[in-house]
């Protein structure tokens, strides 16, 4: 178990209790970090936890501003919350997580509105136009005026409490309205909620959604959530609704849409402070959360506490440099891929369970949870960008989500790529927890139960008895059995199950990799060389008269009418152009097998072409967009193909190419932000612009028995990477790039304390030992680095 007391690298809860310890780092350079987090960036067509700046690292409370929240969206996956085009705002939620949203708080004046109206009618419901003049979001904090009725809002959190200020002008009829039983983001249908007033001013109750991949992935389970809140201001009138309907003078109210109101009579100026325990457990919990974390608190204190710990997750990675563009899209996209995948469990260790039930966390000695829990988006892509970052700055989270995953393991007996308060959500109808896991023993982050996780990754990868749909990878059976997944261009059940048989080869070659190698350090020969045979399916699909992957019958025959540009016919949000890169556990081989020459020739024109369309739908604003181009770099499949020049000879086009995505591809307004909204998927496009813009990638996702990164061009004139001496042995490792320029962007020589490398990769074991890798830069490619 970790010191506590002595080291500032702790869970966040105790992050959170020690703040400031790290957080001088950032301080002590005279820089408050979080100036350079624009949280508006990329809000146009974001997803529902993209946008939620009242948060705190990992946190569960996660107030902020919904423009259409209200809406929902009918398949789960859709953009719904707050759009940057948007012109009004309807309330606040406090949690937005994956497929979880609800518990809104919306002030007003004047006449009681109690249902949120629409975009196009803002004169109806209680929502308020705003103007883009009058909003402040950043890290940790969101304010804005809401014109319709003078009244500024704020909000800020502890990690399980969301803090809410409403400002108010002279009124005898200012409100707080607590809307509760209606839909919220992704959060799907209400099945069940309540609100109500307690003797002693308390608003509390609970809501119950059906979430459209719940009840895609897990038919019949639901998700709660609870609160539990106090106000700073005695109401002089109270009342609950159900859409418009106002019962005055009622104190509870259950069902579907039930809503409480308070009244107050406000002086110019006058503020209501709202502290909201929120909680997945019980409204006890609830209330426990608030009592620990908040008892007495206040909304400036909760305010600075929150910058503190955003300054000192954010100051891990220092980066410096004369573009201030530059800086924001990195502590923007490092805001971002520490904003999602939150807390799920409560101060004293009690967490939802699969089956719906309530499970407690081991407790130490002074009474605190061993570990936390979390939600997840699907891990689908996440090794290329969300593990190498924790892996690299923040392995005390990176160890409590691994022991999360592995309650829904020992609770429900198999791995979930992606969890709902426990639920079952994958969302992509596949499963890499397994490849995660294994990631971290690599790394040597192997502070969770070493049988048990082995265990679970194996069953993963080979197990398909019984396997629920939650825990995807549904024609695992057929990997196993062919060494390829055998394609079906029709069948009944999910697309999941026979729909993306050429992708699903691929993957499960990855992830059965991944394992293998963590067999064979842990000295299981047999499951190693089970896993080893699977690790070649990618070879079974390659087409060598096409020079791409290719579908395959169960015969062994190739697909029929190929055609390499066309999506969903056995590639999942992706195509044969694509795909054919996805062999990043043996990149040497395939680059053999397409040739050297023709492998650097294709692939250079591939981003060639693509760079007419930004990396990817172009100015598209969807999400799928670019599905059907050479390379789309706001999707999963193919983030680490422009790193891959590395293994070909032709380590200058990964420092050209790499370069022109960051400046191209990324952008710093609200529209262009992640190319033209395009999933940010709980930071992975984030999370992948810090990494790749400070010169560090591996392919492999970290997965070899000796894992190492690969080296680019950093755009940064110097990178200072604090390291974790709870994991690490070193205190930090510095990059520092010589005769840097956007001119100067090809290395010309790598040095390691001073040490000439001989190629543009680097051991993960030497970065973590601390020390200083120098760049030189210059304008001339220059590909070898043995002379």
């Amino acid at each position: 178990m970790r010191k506590i007391l002595t080291s500032g690298w702790v869970p966040l809860l105790g992050l959170f209790l020690l703040a400031g310890e790290n957080g001088a780092v950032a301080q002590s350079r005279g820089e408050d970090l979080t100036a350079f987090v624009d949280p508006l960036i990329g809000t146009a067509h974001c997803r529902w936890f993209h946008f939620a700046p009242g948060s705190l690292p990992f946190g569960m409370a996660k107030p902020g501003p919904a423009t259409n929240g209200h809406y929902g969206n009918p398949s789960g996956w859709e953009a719904v919350g707050y759009d940057y085009r948007h012109e009004s705002i309807e309330g606040f939620p406090n949690f937005h997580e994956f497929q979880v949203g609800g518990v809104v708080f919306a002030p007003v004046t004047g006449e009681l509105e109690t249902i949120p109206g629409k975009l196009e009618n803002p004169d109806k419901g209680y929502r308020s136009r705003f103007s883009r003049e009058n909003e402040v979001a950043t890290a940790g904090y969101y304010s804005v005026l809401l014109d319709e009725y003078r009244v500024k809002a704020e909000v800020t959190a502890t990690p399980r409490v969301a803090f809410h200020r409403y400002t108010f002008p002279a009124s005898q009829a200012s409100h707080i309205l607590f809307d509760i039983g209606n839909q919220q983001g992704e959060s799907g249908p209400v099945k069940d909620a309540r609100v109500y007033l307690t003797p002693e001013g308390r608003v509390e109750g609970f809501v119950t959604t059906l979430p459209a991949y719940v009840q895609k992935y897990q038919p019949g389970a639901e998700v709660s959530m609870y609160f539990s809140a106090v106000l700073d201001k005695k109401p002089v009138a109270y009342g609950v609704f159900r859409g418009e309907e106002i019962y005055k003078g009622r104190e509870e109210l259950s069902g579907k849409g039930a809503g409480l109101y308070l009244s107050f009579s406000t002086a110019e100026g006058e503020a209501v402070t709202i502290k909201a325990g929120l909680s997945y457990t019980s409204i006890e919990n609830a209330r426990l959360n608030l009592e620990a974390e908040a008892k007495n608190l206040d909304f400036d204190g909760a305010h600075q506490r929150a910058s503190d710990t955003w300054n000192s997750y954010l100051g891990r990675i220092h980066v410096e440099t004369p573009v201030r563009e530059d800086k924001v899209k990195f502590y923007t996209g490092l805001y971002h891929a520490l904003l999602g995948r939150g807390l799920a469990s409560d101060v004293n260790g009690a967490y939802p369970k699969n089956d719906g039930s309530i499970g407690q966390i081991p407790l130490d000695e002074q009474g605190r949870p061993l570990f936390h829990h979390y939600n997840t988006d699907a891990m689908w892509g996440a090794y290329w960008n969300l593990t190498q970052l924790w892996a690299l700055a923040y392995p005390e989270y990176y160890s409590d989500f691994i022991k999360s995953q592995l309650l829904v393991y020992k609770d429900a007996g198999w791995l979930g790529d992606g969890i709902a308060s426990s639920r079952f959500v994958s969302g992509v109808g596949t499963n890499f927890m397994s490849l995660v896991i294994a990631s971290a023993f690599m790394c040597g982050i192997r502070d969770f139960d070493i049988e048990q996780g082995y265990q679970a990754a194996l069953k993963n990868e080979t197990g398909w008895e019984n396997r629920p749909r939650g825990a995807g990878k549904l024609d695992v059976d057929r990997f196993v059995k062919y060494g390829f997944v055998n394609h079906l261009d029709q069948a009944d059940g999910p697309d999941e199950a026979w729909r993306f048989s050429g992708s699903h080869t691929l993957e499960y070659s990855f992830s059965s990799f991944a394992v293998a190698q963590w067999a064979k350090l842990l000295g299981k020969e047999k499951d190693y060389a089970e896993l080893m045979r699977l690790s070649n399916g990618w070879e079974k699909i390659y087409d060598p008269s096409t020079g791409f992957m290719r579908p395959r019958y169960a015969d062994g025959s190739f697909l029929e009418n190929f055609r390499p540009e066309e999506v969903w016919r056995g590639f999942q949000e992706g195509n044969a152009w694509q795909y054919t890169f996805f062999v990043p556990h043996e990149p040497e081989s395939l680059v053999e097998k397409l040739g050297r020459q023709e492998f650097n020739s294709r692939l250079d024109s591939i981003f060639t072409v693509s760079q007419k369309a930004i990396f990817g739908g172009g100015r598209n604003i969807d999400a799928f967009a670019g599905l059907e181009g050479l390379y789309n770099h706001g999707n999963q499949p193919n983030l680490h193909i422009s790193w891959m020049f590395n293994y070909s000879g032709k380590p200058s086009l990964t420092q050209k190419w790499v370069r022109a995505i960051c400046n191209e591809f990324y952008g710093t307004e609200g529209v262009h932000g992640y190319g033209y909204g395009q999933d940010e998927d709980q930071g992975q496009l984030g999370a992948w612009y810090v990494i790749s813009s400070i010169g560090l990638f591996d392919v492999k996702g970290l997965t070899e028995t000796e894992p190492r990164f690969g080296l680019g061009s950093p755009l940064f004139d110097k990178v200072t990477i604090l390291l974790n001496q709870d994991y690490y042995k070193g205190k930090k490792f510095v990059i520092e790039t010589r005769n840097n320029s956007p001119q100067n962007q090809y290395v010309q020589s790598f040095h390691l304390n001073g040490k000439a490398l001989q190629t543009p990769f680097i051991p993960f074991r030497s970065i973590t030992k601390g020390g200083k890798l120098t760049l030189q830069m210059g304008e001339t490619p220059k590909d070898n680095y043995k002379k």
